[in-house]
């Protein structure tokens, strides 16, 4: 079972930016494909960016974040990123990363894919 732990969330401002961190605890981190997710009160968990493939050369965006949200990782501190900028109130929601060991394949937004679920960290953007 993979670890997983967020960092990053807070407060911001309509237009602001956060960066999200996603720590795994895994040996095998190279193997692994990372994605970002979110969900606010009253809403269904939505997946927000997804990195896979070899050396995380492939990448998914929902449409909502797409241009504004970018996912990366460091192999070297096991770690996956989300940069958000350009960030709206309608972004503010419980972002969530997951993994799945997809040895270099993809994986893409399905959650039902991923099987290790961090506890989340909060996003509030006001207007």
């Amino acid at each position: 079972q993979v670890q997983l732990r967020e960092s990053g969330g807070g407060s911001v401002q309509s237009g602001g930016s956060l960066r999200l961190s996603c720590a795994a605890s895994d040996d095998s981190y190279s193997t692994l494909c990372i994605g970002w997710f979110r969900q606010s009160p009253g809403k269904e968990r939505e997946g927000v960016a997804a990195i896979g493939g070899i050396g995380g050369s492939i990448t998914y965006y929902a449409d909502s974040v797409k241009g504004r949200f970018t996912i990366s990782q460091d192999n070297t501190r096991d770690t996956a990123y989300l940069q958000m900028n350009q960030l709206k109130p309608d972004d503010s929601a419980m972002y969530y990363c997951a993994a799945v060991r997809c040895f270099g394949e993809s994986i893409g937004l399905a959650a039902s894919q991923y099987t290790d679920w961090g506890q989340g960290t909060q996003v509030t953007v006001s207007s």
